[in-house]
């Protein structure tokens, strides 16, 4: 029995491989469930709920099915034994960014939470905001980001943050800061701060190629200290079209003239 224990604490302790920083403070916990709101009709999709911390305050809402994606094992055993009894609770052992989230396009009211894994955080975002099919399966996104990557991701124009990130997330949704997570909340404890982010999906920029944008973006930030002229010396007179300073930097222009740009292309 006692070696048993043993091999069980040894597969639950966070895997760095897996950028695990599990959360376990109850007052933040808490203070964050009261940030999503819920209904019965409602497609909850949890990424990387770990032990469970969270999950165990979002069993206390309306909802009409939970989706736990946990790529680590032992984890999804565990999850499958707390939650066996919830015939709307479905755990699915699977790496999310690989996972093929189209199996969620028939579902209602899709919110997608998630304490993301510093590691990959980026990745899995701009896997959710090039989703072909705009306003997208999801209505909000609640997620988990470092610090200095939440702020780039919110970053206004004419800031040394502001750049890919920023624009290409702020194109598909209105954005707003939710709470910071201070790293005493997480085990084990990072070396950075954690910021909670909504992202709610806009249609302002329905039209957009989105991928366009995107190609667009990569050229103008490649050399950031460079002019745009010259990062985008094959488009000149279209920014001239468009009253664009020639001299300005890429982090000198908005959200929305990036997307002027990119639907002239």
């Amino acid at each position: 029995m006692k070696q048993q224990l043993s091999i069980d604490r040894v597969k639950s302790r966070p895997k760095r491989s897996l950028g695990q920083n599990f959360l376990n403070d109850d007052n933040f916990l808490r203070l964050l469930s009261k940030n999503i709101t819920t209904n019965n009709d409602t497609t909850i999709i949890e990424i990387g709920p770990g032990k469970g911390a969270l999950t165990n305050y979002l069993i206390k809402k309306k909802f009409k099915y939970l989706y736990l994606i946990e790529k680590d094992y032992h984890l999804s055993v565990q999850l499958n034994n707390n939650y066996k009894k919830f015939d709307n609770i479905k755990i699915i052992n699977h790496d999310a960014l690989s996972y093929d989230f189209r199996n969620f396009y028939k579902h209602n009211d899709v919110v997608i939470l998630g304490n993301l894994p510093f590691n990959i955080s980026t990745q899995l975002l701009f896997k959710w905001l090039c989703e072909k099919k705009w306003p997208p399966f999801y209505r909000k996104m609640i997620l988990m980001f470092q610090k200095e990557v939440a702020e780039r991701i919110i970053s206004n124009h004419n800031k040394k943050n502001y750049g890919r990130i920023s624009v290409a997330s702020q194109a598909r949704c209105k954005i707003r800061k939710i709470i910071t997570a201070p790293s005493k909340v997480f085990f084990p404890k990072p070396k950075v701060d954690g910021v909670v982010l909504e992202f709610i999906p806009s249609i302002k920029y329905k039209d957009l190629d989105f991928e366009s944008l995107l190609t667009l973006l990569k050229k103008s930030f490649s050399q950031r200290r460079k002019k745009i002229k010259n990062n985008l010396k094959n488009h000149v007179e279209l920014l001239e079209k468009l009253n664009i300073n020639l001299d300005f930097r890429a982090e000198n222009i908005s959200v929305e003239e990036y997307c002027k740009i990119a639907k002239m292309l």
